[in-house]
């Protein structure tokens, strides 16, 4: 989707407003002409524009502890050449008009049509046409004006556009602007993004590289073909479609352009770079929300201060362990990873990892697996347990009794039944949610979502902060990971188990400050909104902190999943075609979910699980990022009270009963009472004891 602001489309249409009421209003033309000049004489001289172009004040970014880790230009190596236009490509000229302004050689500087034009995209909601602003206008507001938004402002800006127009050629106003502009990754003007990105000079570019960069200007983090391919590509079709529209290109030369980089890899098209600074996802990231945020050239130019949520140990070791964690992992074809730190608290990203090594080009270290949707595999289960729990009438608890036995499921009317089958290939009879959910036994998960049924796991889900669960065709299989959530979201879910059922959107910043110190963005206090109760977030981590539990199915394995010095809960996950391994779990301090697998995609090792690939890796940034600090146990809330119950049965035990555990409730989700029988009268009810 192009990012471009409706608010600053219809900006423009106030402003062409504001010029014709103020043309033939009552204030009539003597008053226009008074009124213009007084504009122009209070702001910058035109002939300042090449000088102008030149300055640049740097954004600089900062860790939470107020560290520099990233600049973005000029120190941080940001390039520009300077070319003059008879050596760049006539494609990427014509590209950059359709795409920003088809009339540019036609208009004084303001673009009345465009405006119209603009103004009649957004109201239609269809965001992919030329902005409002002129080529003149950009230029204007990238070198005189600030980044304020206000009718002045851009009263101003068309003013000034008007005579920079007036006392420059047109030609020389789009070498400037062509100059100047930001492509992303470093590269300012169109000579140092044809070296970035294609390793060619301007002049050399054909109409699927230019069509590529000229899409850029307008969002370099979002369009970062590094990054995002595919929105990169749908960038490139916006531009053609733009260039057959204005009359520059036909449609066979579109069609071409768009083929000549069709079915073919990335790193087979982009000339391949190297990160230089710390951090390189994270950071990347950032750059990328502030540009989506403020726009481009603000960032590139304004002198922003932004301090960011990472933490520098944590985030070091969060590289360390996934670095090292991998290396083991090769020759079982395993060769990305990611991992994601989250203060349960607040929400912050502590730390965030998208590959071993954002330079290795072979295995796609540059895309930030973070952030991609995988399958869930089985660290969706405590989700739906939670659901089941979550039920008004016919509810379970942890000591609800399941028959985990071979049982087929009926699927949709053509389709066959589906019919499950457990990791181990067994049946475990009789179990308990306890037992279940801790030792990851598929059958009785999917019939715990038949008991819920599916929609009630993806409106859980969707609170919990998965945005990816939109198929409308999800079936049973949606417990064992048929769906695909990012390891940023699906870590994200577990936050309000730690926290005592809050979710807390996750955030890479914490504020953003303009050069003279005036705040724009301030997340210091984020919100807090309760989406499950506290008494069955309790619950959940009752049974994924319970190590002796998951020991059937785990043994020595489950050390995997333990602290040392404290207490902790966790949950993994693999696939059933072992493309992807999964670990997340939680300390009342940190949040962490550590996913493994291939970024293209392909199978790793059979065999290789979530508990061998991505539980050493989480264990091990986890032991580093508590070493520091105090133990802090799981508290149970007042509305959770502990009871004794037959194991056997799940209900309060009778005087026959001879295998007894304690286990928690919710004060009103108690253990139902054992069926009587003739020859014996059932127990009284005992009173609960508040946990803890």
């Amino acid at each position: 989707m192009n990012p471009r602001s409706s608010t600053q489309s219809l900006l423009n249409l106030l402003l062409i407003g504001i010029l014709i009421l103020i043309g033939a209003g009552a204030l009539g033309a003597g008053a226009l002409l008074y009124t213009y000049s007084r504009i122009a004489a209070s702001l910058p001289s035109p002939q300042e524009l090449q000088d102008r172009a030149n300055t640049f004040k740097s954004t600089q970014i900062f860790d939470r502890d107020g560290n520099l880790i990233y600049e973005i230009f000029p120190s941080d190596g940001g390039r520009r050449v300077l070319v003059p236009l008879s050596e760049i490509s006539p494609h990427l000229i014509n590209a950059t008009l359709a795409t920003e302004d088809p009339n540019f050689y036609q208009h004084p500087g303001v673009d009345p049509i465009g405006v119209a034009r603009a103004v009649y995209y957004v109201l239609r909601r269809d965001a992919r046409t030329p902005g409002g602003s002129s080529i003149v206008q950009q230029l204007v507001k990238l070198t005189f004006l600030s980044s304020e938004k206000s009718y002045k402002r851009k009263l101003n800006e068309a003013v000034l556009a008007l005579e920079v127009s007036r006392r420059y050629d047109k030609d020389t106003i789009l070498e400037i602007y062509l100059n100047h502009i930001a492509y992303g990754n470093l590269a300012f003007g169109i000579e140092a993004a044809a070296e970035t990105y294609f390793g060619k000079h301007a002049s050399e570019l054909n109409l699927a590289e230019a069509s590529l960069l000229a899409g850029l200007p307008q969002a370099p983090g979002y369009y970062d073909p590094y990054i995002h391919w595919d929105t990169a590509r749908e960038r490139q079709a916006d531009v053609l479609r733009l260039m057959v529209q204005y009359g520059f290109i036909s449609p066979d030369e579109a069609t071409t352009a768009w083929l000549a980089f069709a079915d073919k890899d990335p790193t087979e098209i982009l000339h391949q770079r190297e990160a230089t600074f710390p951090y390189p996802h994270f950071i990347l990231h950032v750059r990328q929300l502030l540009e989506s945020n403020y726009g481009a050239e603000i960032v590139s130019r304004s002198g922003l201060r932004v301090r960011t949520t990472l933490d520098p140990r944590l985030q070091q070791a969060a590289e360390i362990a996934v670095r090292q964690g991998i290396a083991k992992l090769t020759d079982k074809n395993a060769h990305n990873a990611a991992l994601v730190a989250l203060d349960p608290a607040t929400g912050e990203v502590l730390a965030m990892v998208g590959s071993p090594d954002y330079n290795d080009s072979e295995h796609d270290g540059q895309v930030n697996m973070a952030l991609v949707p995988r399958q869930t595999g089985s660290v969706i289960k405590p989700l739906t347990y939670l659901a089941t729990f979550e039920l008004p009438e016919d509810y379970w608890t942890p000591a609800t009794i399941i028959l985990d036995e071979r049982t087929e499921f009926p699927d949709a009317p053509g389709r066959p039944s589906y019919i499950p089958k457990n990791y181990d290939g067994k049946f475990h009879g009789p179990v308990s949610v306890r037992s279940a959910l801790a030792n990851s036994y598929n059958i009785p998960a999917v019939k715990a979502l038949q008991h819920v049924g599916v929609p009630a796991l993806v409106e859980l889900a969707e609170r919990l902060g998965i945005s990816t669960f939109t198929r409308p065709d999800y079936g049973l299989a949606l417990t064992l990971g048929g769906g695909e959530a990012s390891p940023l979201e699906m870590t994200n879910a577990f936050v309000p188990f730690a926290n005592g059922g809050q979710r807390v959107q996750p955030h890479f910043i914490i504020s953003v400050e303009t050069e003279s110190g005036d705040l724009l963005e301030d997340n210091a206090s984020p919100l807090a909104q309760p989406v499950i109760t506290p008494e069955h977030a309790y619950l959940i981590t009752s049974i994924l902190s319970d190590t002796e539990a998951r020991k059937p199915a785990f043994g020595r394995l489950r050390k995997r999943l333990e602290l040392p010095d404290r207490p902790v809960a966790a949950k993994t996950g693999t696939t059933d075609d072992w493309r992807d391994g999964w670990t997340i779990g939680y300390t009342p301090q940190l949040v962490a979910g550590v996913w493994v697998g291939n970024a293209d995609n392909s199978s790793m090792a059979e065999g290789l699980s979530g508990v061998s690939s991505a539980a050493p890796i989480w264990k091990a940034f986890m032991v580093a990022a508590h070493e520091p600090w105090p133990v802090q146990p799981f508290i149970p809330p007042p509305g959770v009270v502990q009871l004794e119950i037959c194991a056997d049965t799940g209900t309060l035990p009778t005087d026959d009963c001879q295998n007894r555990r304690l286990e928690y409730f919710k004060s009103d989700q108690l253990p139902p009472e054992p069926e009587p029988t003739p020859e014996a009268q059932p127990s009284p009810t005992p009173t609960p004891t508040p946990a803890g």
